[in-house]
């Protein structure tokens, strides 16, 4: 999980998240804006990225209010921001305003390193938000989860969820919170078996193999029986966005041994053999469609539709119908 500085105020002044870690950079961000609406309900926040925060932008959103509002600015992308504008924000690191905290995410690479050193100089509070592209690292990310959560989990379980699910940070804690909602008492390898491997039938990952090999109505009908047999639809969208993504990465990867590209892609060996069958009949276009139906159906199992079953059986026509694009093309 994040690493944060001796400096753990999220109310500093100024707050630097280091890394390419999506979700660790998120939470960086939610942690600062939950703080500065706990102290102030009215709380202003302004989320810029580098095209929108040009010169003199920062001295306007940062210049004193008649009303002494309290406010946060998050500057994303901070390293590809223009020479002009890292002057800005470099002026404001010497003397930043009250009542206003800076948030800027870095990716932490040679660009824009001037920025994140005077960042650094000034005694910017900093959140590191690392890429954890080693196994033991997503291991341990998911006992932080549970431990965050408030619930035991079995090293067996965390194991287990790790190999179910894979390397994406956002899919595992999705999963975690998931079962610490549905399941009473520890969490052991039986209850995430019965999530993520039990009856093949009902198994959300069995829907999402079926969708993305092209199968349309054995797609339907498992997530049919997933649905009836209480499997949750948020699981469902996880294991659909999984497999997308898979054939994503693989299609755009080199081509190389299971063991190579298991360690490049993050995938164990087994998943390349499967995913390498699976991937025949799709395009980048197909992948693209995909994933914007993946994304919808999220949205609308997570309370944006009025009838989740409905969502995902869009997204399972849909992610089967491209499977195929190449044999249309």
């Amino acid at each position: 999980m994040a690493r944060k500085t001796a400096q753990d105020d999220p109310l500093a002044p100024v707050t630097l998240a280091v890394g390419q870690e999506d979700l660790l950079l998120d939470r960086a961000v939610r942690e600062v804006v939950a703080a500065a609406r706990a102290a102030d309900a009215d709380t202003d926040v302004r989320d810029l990225t580098p095209d929108q925060l040009q010169p003199g932008t920062l001295a306007e959103l940062t210049s004193p209010s008649l009303f002494a509002e309290r406010k946060v600015v998050v500057v994303r992308n901070a390293q590809d921001l223009s020479a002009d504008t890292i002057k800005d924000v470099k002026a404001y690191l010497g003397a930043p305003a009250e009542e206003i905290t800076l948030v800027l995410l870095h990716a932490g690479g040679a660009k824009g390193k001037g920025l994140l050193d005077a960042a650094r100089k000034a005694g910017a509070r900093e959140v590191a938000c690392p890429k954890m592209t080693k196994p033991a690292d997503r291991l341990a990310f998911v006992r932080g989860e549970f431990r965050t959560l408030g619930r035991s989990a079995t090293p067996e379980a965390c194991q287990a969820l790790v190999d179910a699910i894979g390397s994406d940070l956002r899919e595992l804690a999705s999963a975690a919170a998931q079962l610490v909602a549905d399941v009473e008492g520890t969490i052991d390898e039986a209850v995430v078996g019965r999530y993520y491997t039990g009856r093949a039938e009902a198994s959300s990952f069995t829907v999402a193999d079926r969708a993305v090999e092209g199968r349309t109505a054995e797609a339907l009908e498992a997530l049919r029986w997933s649905l009836a047999t209480g499997v949750a639809p948020v699981l469902i969208t996880s294991a659909l966005a999984q497999g997308v993504r898979a054939i994503g990465k693989l299609s755009s990867a080199r081509g190389g041994r299971p063991a190579d590209l298991a360690r490049e892609l993050g995938m164990p060996p087994w998943k390349i053999d499967r995913v390498r069958q699976q991937m025949r009949g799709w395009t980048p276009d197909g992948v693209a469609a995909a994933l914007r139906a993946v994304a919808e159906a999220d949205a609308g199992v997570k309370g944006g539709g009025d009838d989740p079953e409905y969502a995902l059986e869009k997204a399972v026509v849909t992610i089967a119908r491209a499977a195929r694009s190449r044999g249309r093309g």
